[in-house]
This record gives C-alpha cells, structure tokens and sequence, in this order.
C-alpha cells in the first residue's frame, strides 16, 4: 500500500532545518502487517528532542529511517496472532516495545525490555521485520518501532496500547512519550511522596510532565528551572510553586535557599551533563538525584565521590519514565480527564507533515514545548 512519510536518510544536518532539509516527506511503499503485527492510521504524532538528537546525531540510529515514535492513531488492519485489538480501536504508541518474557518484563521494567531495545537499536519491528520500502524497494528502518511521521505505519502488538475513543486523539499522542516520561519519573522512578521538595530543570515536554506528576503526588515545594520566562509561566500553570531562571539566577542557590538545603528529589531533563551536575548540586542530603535528558554519548557526569556515601545521596536514571505502558498510558489519561494532569498546556503548535523541517527548528530554538502533525 502507500503512504506518504517523512525520511531521514543521514544525520548530523545543521540548522536552520527549513533550508538543510533533514526530513524528505515522500511518498512509500508499506507492506500489511505480519504476524502479530498491526496497521495504524496515524492522527497525531508529536515532536520530541528524542528525534531532534538523531537527527543532529547526537543519538545515533541506522540510516536511513522513517521517524517519529509519539503518536496515537486508528487500528484499520490487524494481522495474525493480534489477541487483543481490532479495526477501528483507538491506540497510543510505546516507543519500546514490550516482549514480555525477557527478564526485565519479567520483573515489571519494561522500559528496560531487552528484546525491546534490540529491535529498536536493529531499526526494525519486534519480530526484526522491515515493512517499508522507498518507490524504488529499498528497505528503510523504523524509528523505535512506531515511525510515526507516517499517514500509516505497522508496529508490533506490543508497541500499542488501547485507549478509550473519547479522549481526543491528537492530545492522546503526547502520552506516549513526554508525558509517560516526565510523569513517570516522578512516580515510578522517584516515587514521590507528599510534601516531599522537588526541583525540575528543564521546561520542555517532558520537564513540564514531571511537574504535573510532582503536583499530582501533592510535593512541595515544586520548583522550575529554564532559561525562557513563557516556559516557567508554563510551569506556574502546570504546577509549580517556585521558578528560577537559569539565565540570570544561580539556579543551584536560589533551590537550596527556598529548600533550606536542596531539593529531596531533583529531575534534570534537558539532556545537558552540565545542567546535570547543577541538578546533583542542587539536591539536599539523602536526596535523590533522578536523570530523565539523554546527553550525547561521549559527555562524562562527574560528582565528588564521597558525597554518595557521606550525605546518603542517590543518582538514578529514569527511561521512559520506568513505566509499564499498558498500566500507566491508560492511568496518566484518566488523571488527564479528571482534571489532575493539564496536558492539553503542552500542545503549543500544530502542524501539516509538509511543515515538518520547521517545527525543528522551532524545537531547536526552544520556541515550542509540543508540536502535533494532525493527520486529520
């Protein structure tokens, strides 16, 4: 079948991404879902730092690649062995499928999925197949195994989960990434108790998510920290009590000053070593230092040794929010529809498939928190 898509066929392209052209939106050849395998029409598919940092190389990923892995979408056909989902079923995408068997699923971190990661680093499906195909048949990878800048896409089974059809599907998308991420750190990774202080760097998607969730648990003091006054007024929105800007303050003192000491728990999720370290500055004894930004691979952490064992400190990485997609994408859009998660703040900007380059640059500059390619 066809299906227009947007390809990346080498990486390391340097900005502004409206004139270098990263994305090649196209047209596709998509084979029908095999065994176990299901076909989605996408409606919404979200842009994130996580395709930003393959795209300027900084997280490496086989060429070349359909992208994209936040999105939500229509099931239209399923294929053998599908147990539990059928045509017209609402999804959102996990960006790390779930075998089920491997020893971290085994032992409820499927965010560690070992099966999972080995398909998503091969580029391919669950089962190492391969079911696009550029007009002239070259075979093209998928991105984490959703590959959602695509009108349409076949995943595994287990890289979708069910959602209820009266939640709009564009804001469906963002749970699949950012906020299962920001939102699951502070709950799964974390586990935040009430009245606990937490302190958040970085106020894009995800660090606005882990704001909701520290306002969610009922921590106090919550405080936001970015270099951009329209994202800590975001923060304000979402939850947050405190914000220091980066750019003209010491974050670091000014969280110790209003912690008397530092946060118990701080989140850094820019993706930055330095603002990690900052992060660790910032966190009282006995606290918990939690890192949610993927830096580039050859950046070092570095930390005074003894303060792990001196002060009792803890540093912990959260992928995915440590979340099991199936219980926590269906929990965190009940709290989105009682009102206790404001996700719809992230949604900034809207966008055409055609227009995706620009969204980049927008995500680049920090101008946007969430951008959504509306298929519809």
């Amino acid at each position: 079948m066809k299906t227009r898509a947007a390809v990346l066929y080498t990486m390391d392209h340097a900005p502004p991404y409206n004139a270098s052209a990263p994305l090649v939106v196209e047209d596709l050849e998509l084979d029908g879902p095999g065994a176990g395998e299901v076909l989605v029409e996408l409606v919404g598919a979200g842009l994130c730092h996580s395709d930003l940092s393959v795209i300027n190389g900084s997280r490496p990923r086989v060429m070349p690649m359909v992208m994209g892995h936040e999105a939500s979408g229509v099931v239209r056909e399923v294929g053998p062995n599908v147990y539990d989902l059928v045509e017209g079923d609402h999804v959102v995408f996990s960006f790390v499928p779930n075998c089920g068997h491997c020893v971290p699923c085994a032992s409820g971190r499927a965010a560690l999925c070992e099966n999972g990661a080995e398909a998503n680093t091969a580029g391919t499906l669950l089962s190492g197949a391969k079911r696009f195909k550029t007009a002239d048949g070259e075979p093209l990878n998928h991105h984490l195994g959703v590959s959602a800048f695509s009108q349409l896409t076949v995943a595994a089974q287990e890289s979708l989960v069910k959602i209820d059809k009266d939640v709009p599907l564009e804001k469906a998308a963002l749970f699949g990434c950012g906020v299962m991420t920001g939102v699951g750190a502070v709950v799964n990774t974390a586990q935040v108790q009430a009245g606990y202080s937490v302190a958040v760097f970085g106020m894009g998607g995800v660090g606005l998510s882990a704001v909701m969730g520290a306002r969610a648990v009922g921590a106090y003091p919550i405080i936001a920290v970015d270099l951009k006054d329209d994202k800590l007024q975001l923060a304000r929105e979402v939850g947050a009590t405190h914000t220091v800007n980066a750019a003209h303050n010491d974050s670091v003192e000014v969280i110790r000053e209003i912690t008397n000491g530092g946060a118990f728990y701080t989140f850094e999720s820019v993706g930055n070593a330095r603002v990690l370290v900052q992060a660790y500055q910032a966190t009282g004894r006995g606290g918990t230092t939690i890192s949610i930004g993927l830096p580039h691979p050859s950046k070092m952490f570095e930390i005074p040794a003894v303060s792990l064992v001196g002060e009792e400190r803890t540093v912990k990485g959260s992928y995915m929010g440590s979340s099991v997609p199936r219980r926590d994408i269906p929990r965190y859009i009940a709290m989105y529809k009682a009102g206790i998660l404001p996700v719809d703040k992230l949604h900034t900007h809207t966008l055409s498939l055609d227009e995706i380059n620009t969204g980049f640059d927008r995500l680049a500059t920090a101008d946007a928190v969430r951008q959504v390619i509306a298929f519809r």
